[in-house]
Parts: C-alpha cells; structure tokens; sequence
C-alpha cells in the first residue's frame, strides 16, 4: 500500500503529480459531389458551424473546387457531433453531402 500523503505535502502540491495535456484536436471536413447544391451547403456551414455567410461561402467554394474544404478544428467528440449533425441535416434535405473527420 502506498504511503498516505500528509497535509503539507497536500497543501504545497509536492506530493501530487499532474500533467495536463491538450486534448487532441479533429479537422471536420465536407467532401464534394455533383447533386449538393452550395447554396445548401452554405446554410450547413452556418446552421452547423456558426459561420458567417462570407466565411461560408468561402468555405463552400473551397469544398467545390478543391473537393474538400475545413469547416473547422474541434475536439474528438465535438467533431463528431459535427458530422453527425452535418449527415442528419443532408440526408433530411436528400442531399448525399459528405461529411468527415481527421486528426490536425
């Protein structure tokens, strides 16, 4: 069993090791296709992620002639719930616009 630490090891955090790392961070992406129309896509970008429509539309057109775009860096499970979010609202319109995720 491992030594109780005393009060004064407590107080003066001696007696206590903590690393604080920085949680790992996610790239949420939209991927191109031919039947998404951008104005559809600017309304996800931002419904979704809070942009505004000149940051949209910048990202809007990235998607269309790069085939993808970033719509922004988040944690895992925020990330997550991005693209879970940015598929539900695709498919809910009949749209097969794709949404992704990869670490930065």
């Amino acid at each position: 069993m491992t030594d109780p630490l005393s009060r004064e090891d407590i107080e003066s955090g001696s007696g206590v090791k903590e690393e604080v790392r920085e949680p790992r961070k996610f790239k949420v992406l939209l991927h191109n296709d031919d039947y998404t129309t951008m104005e559809f896509v600017v309304q996800v970008l931002m419904t979704v992620f809070h942009k505004n429509e000149a940051e949209a539309t910048k990202i809007m057109l990235a998607v269309h002639n790069n085939g993808m775009g970033v719509c922004g860096v988040f944690t895992a499970e925020v990330a997550e719930t991005k693209v879970v979010m940015v598929r539900q609202m695709a498919r809910k319109a009949g749209y097969p616009l794709k949404s992704t995720m990869e670490e930065e």
